[in-house]
């Protein structure tokens, strides 16, 4: 067959393009495997203690079973599918609960009350269990400025704190702390509280970290200040005898500027390659983003299109990056208005319909994030815990059966596809196919035995890699 390239020439050009490719998948990896938290609990560095998360866990059960006592109440609430057809009467859900519970998870399926079943007493476990996956310790707004003595002795005991945890096993599997940001008037005292804090805990725990530990640096701007949090880091580690690279860190968008700047760019990818590879997380700050968008008050909530707005330019500069994005808060509690044992028939309708409202919104707005691939939220009470797990729980068992599918097929496809060096086509696509699997798996919502059914094996699932899984089929194949 004629050609006319001449090899020498074609060699060189596509070593040329090899380069420029091998850059880009280096910048962009796609989407971690690792596992990321549901959510972030922020609560205040002055009321956190060793068990705050169980105790959390347990408040956010009695507030499920208080108004939500049955998975039909919950379902007819939040308009479940299938809400429509599940009986009202006490006695009614009580025979259904049973006759489900004596089902296998196949026929169980098959009910039109499976999803609101399942759901519910997938959040009661998770409640029992594991109820906060990731708590930050707040020093900013969670706590307020309070004089530098206070600020202090509060790190000094919060620190002392974690310390227990960690001997008692009641930390959440993720956790940090958010200090103040690194703003001309606040960076002093963020400093300050992040030395006390981490030197502190180091010397209680005889220099470990608890697993997953993270620093939150919040209202960030410019790269400058990643960059002064790196070179604090370094000093830190270096004092306290921790691997260097150890400590790992979160940013916040909360200010038009961290989405566009002053020359019109977005500069996010700047702010994070300014962290040197410590950064890990970029939060949403829903309402100090909205403010700073001159948003009202009243209006300044996770459904404002300008945080839409700020989500899509966040994913479109982070995307592929292997950063974790995490969506706000809903600013509306879940708690009733009226307090004490001797309530009236009126008072505590009054209680359950202020509850059930917040407890819309609260799913509404988890199930939105969840939509546009926002796989991490904020969580300021522990009331609003059940529906974190209401929303996740029925976004990963509704889309289960159609993620089954494509994973089942692409496995299959991608297994006899082009293998180029070490790189396979669609490998990125693969991963985030996967992860659906591995996040519904982390959280909960799915079981190992329901990944199986994809045509994984515990290994390949285990190995959380789509690459190493056709890896692993092509040298069986050979």
């Amino acid at each position: 067959m004629k050609l006319s390239i001449q090899d020498a020439d074609k060699a060189q050009l596509l070593d040329q393009l090899g380069e420029a490719n091998r850059h880009f998948q280096q910048v962009y990896p796609g989407d971690k495997p690792d596992r990321q938290p549901v959510h972030t609990v922020y609560g205040g560095a002055n009321l956190f203690k060793a068990d705050t998360c169980v105790r959390m866990g347990d408040i956010a059960l009695n507030n499920l079973k208080t108004y939500a006592p049955n998975f039909a109440e919950l379902a007819r609430v939040l308009k479940l599918h299938g809400y429509e057809h599940l009986p009202t009467l006490e006695k009614e859900v009580a025979d259904l609960t049973a006759r489900l519970d004596a089902m296998s998870p196949e026929e169980r399926k098959q009910e039109h009350a499976w999803l609101a079943y399942s759901v519910y007493n997938k959040m009661v476990q998770k409640l029992q269990t594991e109820p906060v996956e990731d708590f930050r310790v707040d020093f900013e707004d969670g706590f307020g400025n309070r004089p530098d003595a206070e600020e202090d002795e509060t790190a000094v005991r919060a620190a002392k704190e974690v310390a227990k945890g960690m001997e008692q096993g009641t930390l959440s599997p993720f956790i940090g702390i958010r200090i103040k940001p690194f703003t001309e008037d606040l960076k002093a005292r963020g400093v300050r509280t992040l030395d006390i804090f981490l030197t502190t805990l180091l010397a209680e725990t005889g220099g470990k970290l608890p697993d997953n530990f993270v620093v939150m640096l919040p209202k960030v701007t410019i790269p400058e200040q990643m960059t002064t949090m790196v070179r604090f880091f370094e000093l830190l580690e270096k004092a306290n005898n921790l691997a260097p690279g150890t400590l790992k860190m979160e940013t916040m968008v909360e200010a038009t500027q961290i989405i566009m700047d002053e020359e019109g760019r977005n500069p996010l990818m700047r702010i994070i390659r300014a962290s040197e590879g410590r950064c890990v997380a970029a939060h949403f700050g829903t309402y100090d983003y909205t403010a700073s968008a001159g948003i009202t008050a009243k209006y300044q909530t996770m459904a404002h299109p300008v945080c839409d707005f700020a989500h899509h330019m966040t994913k479109v500069a982070l995307g592929g990056t292997g950063i974790f994005l995490s969506d706000g808060a809903t600013n509306v509690m879940p708690i009733g208005p009226h307090r004490g044992e001797s309530l009236s028939f009126e008072q505590l309708r009054e209680n359950r319909e202020s509850v059930h409202n917040a407890w819309r919104q609260g799913f509404h707005h988890t199930t939105h994030s969840l939509i546009n691939g926002l796989y991490q939220g904020w969580d300021l009470n522990p009331a609003q815990l059940p529906m974190r797990y209401a929303a996740t729980y029925s976004f990963f068992l509704s889309s289960y059966d159609d993620a089954l599918n494509r994973l089942r097929t692409f496995v299959e496809r991608a297994a006899i596809s082009t293998l180029t060096g070490d790189i396979f086509d669609d490998a990125a696509t693969g991963q985030g196919l996967l992860n659906f699997f591995l996040k519904a798996m982390n959280c909960g919502a799915i079981t190992e035995e329901e990944v199986l059914a994809t045509g994984l094996t515990k290994d390949e699932i285990h190995s959380r890699s789509f690459f190493r899984i056709l890896e692993g089929r092509r040298k069986q194949k050979a």
